[in-house]
């Protein structure tokens, strides 16, 4: 058994590791899609993130944030505050938890959202010309399984 452990570390090879080529497209795409938004409106990946779980759920607590957005508590925490201090989101009680806060757009959020959105999904038809109306279906799907089977793991 040892042997065999030592022969498949041998013929590894990164650039074929899936989860490896996953991470790596990931990055690029979500770098070249942050084209479109870092040097016009200031905000970072993270922010647009969080922007994008707002513009999903209006007046969404944080840590909502964290578990639709696959983003970490410190991420939401400090995208959250940048967000606030440049005048993009609200932070208000919730009315359900007065204990609790919500977060939601400022209308000068609102605004950068609404022009991010359509930026967005013209960067991903692009993106995604080089591929069929089969390719995408089949992709679609690929990612659904690979999902639900992370999950599982």
């Amino acid at each position: 058994m040892e042997k065999r452990k030592k022969n498949l570390s041998k013929d590894f090879i990164l650039e074929e590791f899936i989860p490896y080529r996953l991470a790596v497209l990931a990055k690029s795409v979500s770098v070249a899609f942050s084209k479109t938004y870092v040097a016009r409106f200031g905000i970072t990946v993270p922010q647009w993130r969080v922007l994008a779980a707002i513009g999903r759920d209006p007046y969404c607590s944080a840590s909502s944030i964290v578990e639709h957005a696959a983003m970490d508590k410190v991420q939401v925490s400090r995208s959250v505050a940048g967000l606030l201090a440049l005048g993009l989101l609200e932070r208000n009680i919730n009315k359900n938890d007065k204990r609790s806060t919500v977060l939601s757009f400022s209308k000068k959020g609102k605004s950068i959202y609404d022009q991010i959105v359509p930026a967005g999904l013209e960067f991903e038809e692009k993106l995604m010309s080089v591929m069929s109306v089969e390719d995408l279906e089949k992709t679609h799907k690929l990612f659904t399984k690979l999902a639900y089977q992370a999950k599982k793991l």
